[in-house]
């Protein structure tokens, strides 16, 4: 089955520069500039601009640093290009960024910054599914008057054709669900997903099946804290996996490290997270393939955080690369989301892993990226075979009604996509976060019968 057609519309290469004869109030280069950028029915993104003196020539164009990204899937350019019967139009959709000064020198201070001008930029997007379209790569007069003595505004607005293949589950990951491929409306069924509890001993004999010399299988399970018991309230033993539908196993997700509330709480904190491994056939047994984290965040935004790490074939043993890091509402829900291309987005935040422990780095850019390898001293871009946008997973809130209906869905890039394995260790990673929510749920609530393995469901 083919693709679902995707646009990706990126704004980078963000730039200000004033003549030596303004007078601004608040100067940028003490005081950085900020922009809110907004196409129509998307969020409103906002990104720092950072100043350059006025004779300093902006980098070179090949060069591209984000700052905002809108990702339209086939409704959204019908609607944006006038092609949907229910927002017919003829006028172009306009890309509208608004440049402040900030006094406080965040992206808090957007608010109470002074407008230093806005920009409206008209987009033809009619062909951008086909091909990669450029919209603008250069400077903008901004302010009220536009003359010589106006400040300047560098930006590169381009557009380029994002396929991705689209899964839906049938129902809750716990509900053992069938997995749907979409394609505009058709749907066709290519796996089924069989959620199931194990046992300590199950998980032992399973550490043992992994041959050691399989790539240091073993020891990444072992150290992950799978044959570990812990005491106290706790929520562990979960696993789903994912079959083709000849019935054969091609990927699974296993909690290795329990949820375990932290002494004195009913929450899985930050600093003793539950741990999912996804694990991938090959050479006769299953190979790890990434390493899920999750818990419950304190204080007034209550989300479950979590961290996703590649582990490389080639890499050193017991050493990872990040490549999201963020938090989603636990009342709300929201998408899970890996894009490489997003080095301001607070899905990526730069660092890399080694034996476990995290190494924090000034760079914003992926560390998968030849750029960043240099920062941590192990070598590992060279294993990371991803770029650009990865894949996202829709994954419900605790405020919703009738979970067990709900049908998440999971988007994946063309380009990641070479087998079905491919395929189902995404689908498998996506019911781990899902399955994350709950197992993050505070322990004074009670969890579904799914969810409950049935000793449990007997007391």
């Amino acid at each position: 089955m083919d693709p679902c057609p995707f646009v990706r519309l990126t704004v980078g290469n963000l730039a200000l520069k004033f003549p030596v004869a303004s007078k601004s109030a608040v100067h940028p280069s003490s005081s950085p500039c900020l922009c809110k950028i907004k196409l129509k029915s998307f969020s409103l993104q906002t990104a720092v601009v950072p100043y350059i003196s006025e004779n300093t020539q902006f980098p070179d164009g090949n060069q591209q640093t984000l700052a905002a990204s809108f990702h339209l899937n086939k409704s959204d350019h019908d609607r944006l290009t006038g092609k949907s019967s229910l927002f017919a139009t003829s006028k172009k959709p306009e890309l509208k960024i608004s440049i402040y000064t900030s006094r406080g020198g965040t992206t808090c201070g957007v608010n109470s910054g002074r407008l230093l001008g806005k920009i409206s930029l008209p987009l033809d997007l009619t062909e951008t599914e086909s091909r990669t379209v450029l919209f603008h790569n250069g400077w903008i007069n901004v302010g009220k008057k536009k003359s010589s003595s106006s400040a300047q505004f560098h930006l590169n607005v381009k557009s380029e054709p994002d396929p991705r293949f689209v899964f839906q589950f049938d129902r809750e990951p716990e509900c053992s669900p069938q997995v749907f491929q979409i394609q505009g409306s058709i749907r066709q069924p290519v796996f089924t997903c069989k959620f199931s509890f194990r046992s300590t001993g199950e998980r032992n004999q399973r550490c043992r099946s992994l041959p050691s010399e399989q790539g240091g299988a073993r020891g990444w399970l072992s150290s992950f804290g799978s044959e570990r018991e812990r005491p106290g309230k706790e929520r562990k033993g979960w696993s789903i996996t994912v079959h083709d539908l000849s019935g054969s196993p091609v990927a699974t997700a296993s909690m290795v490290t329990p949820f375990v509330a932290s002494p004195g709480s009913d929450r899985v904190s930050r600093s003793n997270p539950g741990s999912w491994l996804i694990l991938r056939p090959g050479d006769g047994t299953w190979k790890p393939w990434g390493r899920l984290e999750a818990w419950r965040e304190r204080g007034s935004t209550d989300g479950v955080g979590y961290r996703f790490e590649l582990i490389p074939d080639s890499a050193p043993a017991g050493a990872g690369i990040i490549l999201a890091e963020s938090t989603l509402r636990c009342s709300k829900g929201g998408k899970f989301v890996i894009d490489l291309n997003n080095r301001n987005n607070s899905n990526f935040n730069g660092t890399a892993l080694s034996n476990g422990r995290s190494t924090p780095s000034s760079a914003t850019y992926p560390v998968c990226s030849p750029q960043g390898s240099g920062d941590y001293g192990y070598g590992l871009w060279p294993y990371c075979m991803y770029r650009g946008f990865v894949m996202s997973a829709s994954v419900e809130g605790e405020g919703a009604t009738g979970k067990c209906s709900s049908k998440p869905t999971v988007e994946i890039s063309v380009q990641h996509v070479n087998c079905t394995e491919d395929a189902a260790a995404f689908v498998a990673l996506s019911a781990a976060i899902d399955l994350s929510m709950d197992a993050c749920r505070l322990f004074s609530h009670k969890l579904r019968k799914e969810l409950c393995p049935p000793q449990d469901l007997l007391t």
